[in-house]
């Protein structure tokens, strides 16, 4: 009898806005945020095991100083198997596509994948609502990748308003090879008073992200290449979640000229698309 497997896809996000609101009494940010997943995917194939294994491969430069046991897919499967009183374990291998410590939720997203694979693996009875409370747990993007899609996030980040998914369109994603250690907590930081909006305020129709406010306070380094990148392509970046990566919207005969450009100034640029809710939480089955 063949072991059953489960192969789950972990796609990364970009904000088509992000909005600090303010800092909450519980040391939080309120944000308001319209969050959409992404084409690019980090792999996860689930098998049954005695206990609950990591395997990492792919790009995981900068993971190598990360235990096992800190990694968020790991966390996700250790977590769901104590609330569901599960008795096996899981073999969990991560092909990393997704840019570390980026803003794309790539740790996020693989927490999010294990749960859903899990459910399926271990066959538990769990609602959607359920898992999404566990996500919760884990980190404020991890419940809008149990759904996927287009959404809106509010409080800290793990109430999701879920959207009409958004039209199809090209995307370039682009990153800098150097990262800021303790990066989103440095942004974070670094907001002033006057950087938030007025919770009372309705949402912001123009594409914004508080963050490219302080950007060149932290990383003047990527807050140049930020700045040079719109100039080189013409179009306004935006930066997905704290950064530094960002993404540019792409007529689709001018993707691989964009992506020239960017790669002239060091970064790292790809193609990428907006995917659906059920192209985002797509899984397969064997055994």
């Amino acid at each position: 009898m063949s072991i059953p497997r489960v192969v789950v896809r972990a796609p990364a996000k970009i904000n088509w806005t992000l909005e600090v609101l303010g800092k909450r009494p519980d040391g939080y940010h309120e944000v308001r945020t319209v969050l959409q997943t992404i084409e690019l995917c980090d792999t996860i194939t689930l098998t049954p095991a005695d206990a609950i294994e990591l395997e990492i491969t792919g790009d995981r430069a900068s993971l190598a100083e990360e235990s096992i046991e800190d990694n968020l897919a790991y966390r996700a499967a250790a977590l769901l198997k104590k609330r569901c009183s599960y008795a096996g374990g899981a073999h969990i291998d991560l092909e990393k596509r997704i840019p570390v410590a980026a803003g794309l939720g790539g740790g996020s997203s693989d927490a999010a994948a294990v749960l859903r694979g899990l459910r399926a693996l271990w066959q538990l009875d769990i609602s959607d609502s359920d898992l999404s409370g566990i996500a919760a747990e884990l980190g404020s993007d991890v419940p809008f990748f149990v759904r996927g899609g287009t959404a809106r996030a509010t409080g800290r980040g793990e109430r999701i308003e879920a959207l009409p998914d958004t039209a199809g369109q090209m995307l370039v994603i682009a990153w800098p090879e150097r990262r800021t250690a303790n990066k989103t907590a440095r942004m974070y930081a670094a907001l002033r008073e006057e950087h938030f909006r007025s919770p009372g305020a309705g949402p912001d129709e123009e594409e914004v992200n508080t963050f490219e406010l302080v950007l060149g306070d932290v990383d003047p380094e990527a807050a140049a290449l930020f700045v040079r990148a719109g100039q080189l392509i013409h179009q306004t970046p935006r930066l997905c979640g704290s950064g530094p990566a960002f993404f540019l919207t792409v007529p689709a005969d001018q993707v691989a000229v964009a992506i020239t450009a960017l790669e002239g100034l060091g970064l790292h640029a790809i193609a990428s698309r907006p995917i659906t809710a059920a192209e985002a939480t797509a899984m397969s089955i064997d055994g």
